[in-house]
């Protein structure tokens, strides 16, 4: 593809040349990228550009997760304000995700199910979010028929999480061996720091201290190679585990 005779290699090129500059990388890519305008920009893409995206990606995830502890208002303020002015689809479900990360799961929950409606009733996301509302509030059956109805229509979408909420929805029924089934295989297939975090809360909640002796020795075993960003990210879960630790006076 060319536009003005130019090829399309060399716009990319050029669109790096502009992000070597911006980003105070050494000069000597600007050498490489306009001597080898596809290489270059091939070479530079997963050299330079990729890895800082990720960074910057995961640093502004720090940052937002700091803002909420300095004022874990201004979100809630700003969506509510928003949907005052304006009280669309769009708006409504921002205002239910900000009542959600601030406890208000009941608001939340009644926001996304009205967003269901509409252009936006096969929305997945949507029905994610009613999910994830309906659990916070213990109303278990309800989110038990938003996640199946997710995994009846795509059994890729956020597997691990629509899992994890599945397993928390079965283990609220009362659906022990369900639970049990759906949180040993979240373990298994994704072993993060908070399937083990909820599958230990759920072990102490029945009583199988052995179960929770197990994950709990693996849970320490991630978090010593934490950062601290990595901390503040999972600060609420584990908030949530310890407190379920102090409850049961268990100490592993």
């Amino acid at each position: 593809m060319t536009f003005a005779g130019i090829g399309l290699h060399v716009f990319i090129a050029l669109f790096f040349a502009v992000h070597v500059i911006r980003s105070g990388q050494p000069m000597y890519w600007l050498i490489i990228l306009f001597i080898f305008p596809l290489f270059g920009s091939v070479v530079y893409f997963f050299a330079i550009y990729l890895p800082n995206f990720r960074l910057n990606h995961r640093a502004r995830r720090v940052v937002a997760a700091a803002a909420k502890v300095l004022d874990p208002q201004r979100e809630i303020r700003e969506a509510q304000a928003a949907f005052e002015e304006m009280p669309t689809a769009q708006n409504q479900i921002r205002l239910a995700e900000a009542q959600l990360e601030l406890g208000l799961s009941e608001a939340a929950a009644k926001n996304f199910e009205a967003c269901l409606k509409g252009p936006f009733l096969s929305s997945l996301e949507i029905r994610f979010g009613a999910a994830r509302a309906f659990v916070e509030c213990q109303r278990y059956r309800e989110a038990i028929v938003h996640l199946e109805a997710i995994q009846n229509i795509d059994q890729a979408f956020r597997l691990e999480a629509v899992s994890l909420l599945l397993a928390r929805s079965y283990a609220g029924e009362g659906r022990d061996a369900e639970a049990r089934a759906r949180f040993e295989s979240v373990v298994a297939r994704y072993g993060t720091f908070e399937a083990r975090a909820e599958y230990a809360i759920w072990a102490l909640a029945i009583g199988d201290t052995a179960t929770a002796a197990r994950l709990q020795a693996e849970i320490d075993q991630i978090t010593k190679r934490w950062s601290p960003q990595a901390r503040v990210l999972n600060a609420a879960t584990m908030h949530r585990l310890n407190a379920v630790l102090e409850l049961s006076g268990k100490r592993f």
